[in-house]
């Protein structure tokens, strides 16, 4: 028994964010029903890394746990009326097309509302549901450009750096299934669905509460440094620094602390209330001067020992393998019947009374069309037609 247990969640969305969205409230035990074309969902066909995997890729494998799969053809009548009919008995609808397709297709929220009223309709857009860009692409690495965020770190006069994962789909993603909580309790207490409407852009600018913040109240300008800074408004140093045979990431020493262990005397004055954008430029200098003669051990034993921020820089093969990471049991291995064991991240929170479980990997293409649309009442005799008509698809393990 998971916490929502007994909720029905109906993922008619694509690519990352939905769907990820949506395997959070499945792991947290609602029943999850995928929504898909008969041709199967676009992730399918799109595998990150080129690790396309046995019957599943990966990527569609890491997003699409704890559901089940409802292969149809939302675009005939038949169709979009079956969905209605499930309508009657899921409690959150989620969706990321982009504006304008789910009225097209008669599934928007006023249309869905009109035959569940108490529905939860989570609606993620790329820019908003209206407004001068609800017809650009809502893609991570372009929403992460607008965002701000790139020019934050790194060097003065260098290109802007996107992040190293899908950090707008991860965000927006989480923002989603923050809503559909939210919602959901607000329906416990009220018995009153609503509308929960996410974009992408709103998401990862308000992820920057604090940064954007000292921009608008503060008034402090974003301004790089010559040298690569982490952050454009954390003192120096703070960063990653190469050592004689790798890197290690430090964080906002005491200066008069770090000046004695690297023996840097112009350190043992400075206050660290007081920086400017030049001082960060000689402090970085500095230290990276130090540390390029020494070994990663050596000074994360140093440092460390001196009470200093500091820590190693891990690629995943290194994350994989850490003790701390091996305790918190922070990966999961299961079997899975098309792709064998698999290893993968497992969930972000822990519950003392309802614990967390992958009770199902990800399904191939209307793995289980047959079983959902009995559960609304259809006989074998007419789910084999609409098989027969192409409204439907299934695939048998």
């Amino acid at each position: 028994m998971g916490i929502l247990t007994g909720y029905r969640v109906l993922d008619c969305s694509i690519a990352m964010a939905g769907p990820f969205a949506a395997q959070r409230l499945g792991d947290l035990g609602a029943d999850v029903i995928k929504i898909e074309p008969t041709s199967g969902e676009w992730q399918r066909h799109f595998a990150a890394g080129g690790a396309k995997g046995n019957q599943i890729n990966v990527s569609f494998l890491s997003l699409n746990r704890n559901k089940r799969s409802l292969s149809i053809d939302l675009k005939s009548e038949r169709g979009r009326e079956i969905l209605l009919e499930l309508i009657g008995t899921a409690d959150v609808f989620l969706q990321n097309y982009r504006a304008g397709v789910a009225e097209r297709l008669g599934i928007d929220y006023s249309s869905l509302k009109a035959v569940k009223d108490n529905i939860i309709y989570v609606s993620i857009t790329g820019y908003g549901e209206s407004g001068p860009y609800t017809s650009r692409p809502g893609q991570d690495l372009l929403l992460q450009a607008m965002s701000g965020a790139m020019f934050s770190s790194g060097k003065a006069g260098d290109p802007p750096v996107p992040a190293g994962q899908y950090l707008v789909d991860a965000v927006t993603a989480s923002t989603a299934f923050e809503g559909a909580l939210a919602a959901l309790l607000h329906r416990e207490r009220t018995g009153e669905g609503q509308l929960v409407q996410v974009n992408m852009l709103d998401a990862i600018i308000t992820h920057q509460m604090q940064e954007y913040s000292v921009y608008t109240v503060g008034k402090v300008p974003q301004n790089r440094s010559g040298e690569s800074h982490g952050h454009c408004y954390i003192r120096s140093p703070y960063g990653i620094f190469k050592t004689s045979d790798g890197y290690v990431a430090l964080a906002m020493p005491d200066m008069q602390k770090l000046g004695e262990l690297l023996d840097i005397p112009e350190f043992l004055d400075l206050s660290e209330s007081e920086e400017t954008p030049e001082d960060r430029d000689w402090i970085y200098a500095k230290v990276r001067e130090r540390l390029l003669t020494r070994t990663t051990d050596d000074i994360l034993d140093l440092l460390g020992n001196g009470g200093v921020w500091v820590g190693p820089v891990y690629n995943y093969e290194d994350v994989v393998k850490d003790p701390q990471v091996i305790h918190n049991g922070t990966f999961l291995e299961y079997d899975h019947p098309t792709e064998g064991r698999v290893k993968t991240p497992g969930f972000p929170y822990q519950f003392s009374s309802t614990p967390c479980e992958i009770s199902r990997g990800a399904p191939v293409t209307g793995q289980h069309t047959r079983t959902i649309l009995k559960e609304i009442g259809l006989e074998d005799a007419e789910v084999t037609e609409l098989l027969n008509c192409g409204i439907v698809a299934e695939t048998h393990l």
